[in-house]
């Protein structure tokens, strides 16, 4: 994938935003609010402002005019440039084309998760099961009031993407959870005598010297490959 000179997503937001007309920052900020892209893109007026900034220093939009309603601040109104129309293009483009590898905070805490005891990792899952299916009706409430509003599908593209990986993140966790707690899961067994044994005063260190004493024959899987 390119890189940017402006990288944040909201600046592609700006940009999107700014190919339909000309707006200040306050405009952008209540359209993409009214159109929920915040459920999709951070979004704060401060980080607006800065994203604003940045893209008029790379010479992607330019101040058109600055106007004044009343005794209100002066608000300037940005336009896109021919550079700035580019880069929507190209990087909207690469955004739906390209797979790009991302770290979430869950494949984060999955990595992690042998640090903490197997009872307590399933039943923590089990309670993000439950956040995700309130989430999950929470974005089939939306469907069913943007279907009688008669709204396009081109507007619920996200939403429907949303619910697609909730979905699936639910099933995996609820799948995973059962494995840990029934000990259907290899490797769960070790997993548990690790940290039984950590409760009765043995050090990991002391484990992993000799793994095969205190686990059995799964803990040979622990030793260095020359000394299986």
């Amino acid at each position: 994938m390119a890189r940017r000179r402006v990288s944040n997503p909201l600046a592609l937001a700006v940009l999107s935003c700014l190919s339909e007309r000309p707006m200040h920052p306050y405009e952008i900020s209540t359209t993409l609010r009214h159109r929920g892209k915040e459920q999709s893109i951070k979004l704060n007026y401060g980080s607006l402002y800065s994203v604003v900034e940045s893209l008029q220093k790379h010479g992607l939009i330019a101040a058109r005019e600055t106007t004044r309603e009343g005794r209100r601040p002066e608000r300037t109104v940005y336009e896109i440039t021919d550079a700035g129309t580019a880069e929507l293009e190209d990087w909207l483009s690469d955004l739906l084309a390209s797979p790009v590898r991302e770290y979430g905070s869950l494949e984060a805490g999955l990595s992690l998760m042998p640090s903490l005891p197997p009872d307590d990792v399933a039943i923590l899952l089990t309670k993000r099961a439950q956040v995700l299916r309130i989430e999950l009706r929470t974005l089939d409430s939306m469907f069913v009031e943007a279907a009688e509003l008669k709204l396009p599908e081109l507007f619920l593209v996200e939403g429907r993407f949303r619910r697609a990986m909730v979905q699936a993140e639910l099933e995996f966790v609820v799948a995973l959870a059962k494995g840990i707690a029934d000990g259907s899961m290899t490797g769960v067994k070790s997993w548990r005598r690790i940290h039984e044994l950590r409760g009765e005063g043995v050090s990991f260190e002391q484990i992993m010297d000799d793994p095969v004493r205190y686990l059995g024959e799964e803990g040979r899987l622990l030793q260095p490959p020359d000394a299986r």
